[in-house]
């Protein structure tokens, strides 16, 4: 008994370490498992707290690498425009027959004398030509602005052949890829950011990336049976209405070799330039009186010499009206003839832009420019008058209210076009008198504006003169 509660003892012992033991191990583990959950809370904590870090700078890095390739690949496509080829045809044309217009022409007329008749043949086919392409391959194909009778559209194609630009699918498609990238360096084909030599002659000399055609953009012509037969064979039909028709004319005249001196050549040089001189001047000189969203701009003298297509801002704002020049002063003999053709019937469908639209158009730009004169004055520190910041004010109340009276007439004129009701016709009437007036008040205050503007400035600089 003694012996085995001294045996028990131990075992007591032991049990009690062992036990005791187990509650070591299970408050250790516990004590562990919670060390654990609170790292791995802390673990998961910190990867939150990375997450959106990392997420930055993948998405910058990811930017950076797109940026990258974005100038890569502008790079590469200026590399393309650096090492374009010759256009051999084209360049050949466009280079010789000044050259030789610059010395047979003088030549010619001081050693002999050219007929009347011959100098008439000279500003018919000037005229033919010109109209021909403002008329027939701009107006007409480019811009679906109207619709034409055959004869009157076959006429035009014929003149535009004479005029030696290409034919109707190469002008056509070049053109309204012009208008949808206007200004682009890698897109526009004659872009004017690439100076005046290249959008004036130098895009046609070389076979650059943007000068490529995509017929794509024509559907509307590339069924034409005229026109494909123009364009498989216009090699041919150039040589045949540039050489053939003018000699035969020129025989007929008695003077084959003045024919075509003068209504040949020189004629061919000059029409050429005209043209191209929308591309350069009038995407450089003049005013934009609608629009500074493109380089394009209205120049009267040029519409002189362009048969009215130097309102070339108007144009590219408004590109599918028939007209160029919409004021009664403007000088625009292709919008007289399309007009005019209209009444015979030989053209239909003449497409305009209403006056509200083009009115609304000019207030915004000349608010537009009168609020960059204040903001330059503010950047420039100078104190503007509070009469004048009061002006400014007066100005942005009749603008909001011009805009409120246009609004009010597009949504009349809407339902007018809609419901086709007489009192809508009516109403739309008073409405568009009501605009008439408020577009003069505004546009006089505008004026006003840019006059006491114009005092204020020149006020202040005596001033400081002054000091």
């Amino acid at each position: 008994m003694i012996a085995k509660k001294a045996l028990g003892l131990p075992l007591k012992g032991l049990r009690f370490a062992i036990k005791s033991g187990d509650t070591l191990v299970k408050t250790a583990s516990t004590q562990v498992t919670r060390f654990k959950t609170r790292f791995d809370e802390k673990k998961s904590a910190n990867a939150l707290d990375e997450q959106p870090v990392a997420k930055r700078n993948y998405a910058k890095a990811s930017e950076q690498a797109d940026l990258s390739a974005q100038e890569q690949s502008i790079d590469m496509r200026e590399f393309e425009f650096t090492k374009a080829p010759i256009n051999w045809i084209p360049a050949t044309i466009l280079v010789a027959t000044p050259i030789a217009a610059a010395i047979i022409t003088p030549w010619y007329l001081f050693t002999h004398e050219v007929s009347a008749p011959v100098w008439g043949v000279f500003g018919a086919f000037m005229v033919w030509t010109g109209i021909s392409i403002t008329a027939g391959y701009h107006r007409l194909m480019a811009h679906r602005a109207y619709k034409a009778h055959p004869i009157v559209r076959n006429f035009f194609i014929l003149g535009s052949t004479l005029a030696v630009q290409g034919s109707a699918f190469d002008w056509v498609s070049g053109h309204r890829t012009h208008h949808r990238h206007v200004d682009d360096r890698l897109d526009d084909p004659y872009s004017a950011q690439r100076g005046f030599w290249f959008s004036h002659i130098g895009w046609m000399l070389r076979n650059y990336p943007s000068g490529k055609f995509d017929y794509k953009n024509i559907p509307d012509l590339t069924k034409d049976r005229v026109l494909q037969i123009q364009h498989k064979y216009y090699g041919l039909w150039v040589v045949a209405m540039n050489v053939g028709m003018v000699a035969a004319i020129g025989w007929l005249l008695g003077d084959v070799w003045g024919t075509l001196v003068i209504a040949g050549l020189l004629r061919l040089v000059l029409t050429h330039h005209f043209t191209f001189f929308i591309n350069s001047f009038c995407h450089m000189f003049g005013t934009r009186p609608y629009t500074d969203t493109n380089s394009a701009r209205d120049n009267f003298f040029l519409a002189i010499f362009t048969w009215g297509e130097g309102y070339h801002n108007y144009h590219h704002f408004f590109q599918y009206d028939y007209r160029n020049g919409v004021k009664w002063w403007q000088y625009d003999p292709t919008k007289w003839l399309i007009a005019g053709l209209s009444k015979l019937g030989l053209t239909s469908e003449l497409r305009t832009v209403d006056d509200t639209t083009i009115k609304h158009a000019e207030v915004q730009m000349q608010f537009k420019k009168a609020q960059q004169q204040i903001d330059t004055a503010a950047v420039s520190g100078i104190d503007l008058p509070h009469a004048m910041k009061s002006f400014q004010d007066r100005i942005k109340f009749e603008y909001d209210a011009f805009t409120q009276t246009v609004e009010e007439w597009q949504a009349l004129k809407a339902k007018t076009i809609e419901l086709k009701k007489t009192e809508f016709a009516d109403r739309l009437h008073e409405v568009d008198d009501k605009l008439k007036h408020d577009y003069a008040k505004i546009e006089q205050k505008i004026l006003e504006h840019n006059s006491n503007l114009k005092t204020a400035f020149r006020s202040i600089g005596a001033n400081e003169k002054a000091a």
